[in-house]
């Protein structure tokens, strides 16, 4: 196992925690020197809020902990490729390293979208790896949202039953 599937693992152990919540299964680490210094997962649902995204957690929780809003010499994994708020984010807390699980064709800010973390305009860009352990992240959330059309069909026929 590569260091990168190391660290995608514990992110994916996140995003686990996320979908056993009702979150959408997203999990993000921050790393700085080969050690896991903040991991978080989606809590969007439960904290109704629109910006408790893993990465910004992990983002927030990692700049307490080395002290600083500068967080350069880290690495960022998450199960999902970050959107338009969390490439921001990396961006502006100069993170120079993004590695991600699952493409995010319809909201993706690291090449799918658009490439905010590759944008030259800004001052600071983040390298990005992608795909690794994707199968695994995409397969988290194949799984939640089918899980969700279930739950919904199934409402639906009870709801129709008792009408």
């Amino acid at each position: 196992m590569t260091n990168h599937q190391f660290y995608m693992r514990a992110a994916i152990e996140e995003a686990k925690k996320a979908g056993a919540i009702g979150e959408v299964p997203i999990g993000a680490v921050v790393v700085k020197d080969n050690e896991i210094i903040a991991s978080a997962h989606n809590l969007r649902e439960s904290a109704q809020d629109p910006t408790a995204h893993a990465e910004h957690i992990a983002i927030r929780k990692a700049a307490t902990v080395v002290q600083s809003w500068r967080l350069e010499g880290c690495r960022l994994y998450v199960t999902l490729e970050p959107c338009v708020m969390c490439a921001g984010s990396i961006v502006m807390s100069r993170i120079p390293h993004v590695i991600y699980g699952a493409r995010d064709p319809k909201g993706g800010c690291a090449g799918s979208l658009m490439d905010l973390l590759q944008e030259p305009r800004f001052n600071h860009r983040a390298n990005v790896e992608t795909g690794i352990l994707e199968t695994e992240c995409s397969q988290l959330l194949r799984d939640f949202f089918k899980n969700i059309r279930k739950q919904k069909k199934i409402s639906r026929t009870e709801d129709n039953t008792n009408a």
